[in-house]
Order: C-alpha cells, then structure tokens, then sequence
C-alpha cells in the first residue's frame, strides 16, 4: 500500500462518542433516592449520604413524614473487608454512623449508613432536627470517639470523664479488671 493509499485518520470514520461517554456506558451508575445513592437490606430502604448531604437529606425526610429518629448507632468496620453491601460510588471509612427513621402515617422505616474517615471521626449532630438523639450521639463519641459537631453536650455518657480511649473501637486494647468478692476465698 503507497502513501496515497494510506488512509489517515482525518479520513477514517471514528465514533462520535467522547472518551467520557464510553467511562460513562462501562461504570455502574448508582441508584439515587432523595440524591443519595440507595440501595436495599433486608426488605429496607438504605440511603448512603455523604458527611455534607447528611443533614439537609434527613431535614428533607422529616418534612415528608419521617418524624422519629429511632436508632443513631457507630459501627467500627477495622479488618471487615472490601465487601460491605454499598453502593457504587461511596468510598467504604472505617467508622460508619448508621441512623434509623420512621414515618408513622405511611408505616414504613428508612435507614441511613454515613461513612466517617478515621483522619476526621466527626460529623454534623442531628439535634436540631431530632432532639432524642442527645444521648445516643453521645454515646456512639463515648464509645467509638465520633464526634457530633454542634451537640450541646459532647461529653462522655457511659464511661468516667478520666477514661482514656474508645471502648468498642476494634482497635482497643482488651484489659480486665478483677472482680473482688466479699468473703471469698482467693486460694484454690
């Protein structure tokens, strides 16, 4: 084949689709709910807010029904494992904020799953939307050592002020205290 014959590429016919087209077409998209990604555990809506839409999305929620906030709990997911049931398109932390929802006119739960960076363990509190969650926010700092930015008490609840560390991070040292009985005989 001679130069005349060669074809270049201005000639050739290429697709006229963008490079971020064909990523587009090949990358799973996310199924949105509320504009958070969603996905479903056992017959139950799971919405998967960013740390930034967190609070906005459950304002949105209570203003379509979703009055109660039932359950604010910390999950430390230290050596789980890549497959944690998200969503495509949300980064899996270590720690993960899971709060529970219902709405009482439609009968129906919503859960959401926050995932928190072990760099930056804090989040923004619900306290202005959902009042009940005081205690179980400062439970879950307490305990996993989230922090709830803007909560009116972020003080240990559970354990003594002096108490070093966060019991249920998986990464706590396990200690034991003796327990002394009255009476009780030490030699065996």
């Amino acid at each position: 084949m001679s130069d005349a014959e060669t074809p270049s590429i201005d000639d050739a016919e290429l697709p006229e689709e963008s490079v971020e087209d064909v990523l587009e077409e090949e990358l799973p998209q996310p199924e949105l709910l509320h504009g958070v990604p969603v996905s479903e555990s056992r017959g139950q809506v799971v919405l998967h807010p960013s740390r930034e839409e967190y609070v906005a999305l459950v304002a949105s929620l209570r203003e379509i029904g979703y009055w109660m906030c039932i359950d604010l709990c910390g999950v430390d997911y230290l050596g789980y494992g890549p497959n944690r049931n998200l969503p495509a398109g949300v980064a899996p932390e270590r720690f993960e904020v899971v709060v529970g929802l219902i709405s009482h006119t439609d009968r129906s739960r919503i859960r959401l799953r926050v995932q928190v960076p072990e760099s930056a363990p804090q989040l923004a509190t619900l306290f202005q939307i959902h009042p009940s969650v005081e205690n179980p926010e400062r439970e879950v700092f307490d305990m996993f050592g989230i922090s709830f930015d803007g909560h009116p008490d972020m003080t240990r609840i559970l354990m003594p002020d002096e108490w070093v560390g966060h019991p249920l991070r998986k990464d706590y040292e396990l200690g034991r205290i003796p327990v002394q009985f009255k009476g009780a005989s030490t030699a065996r």
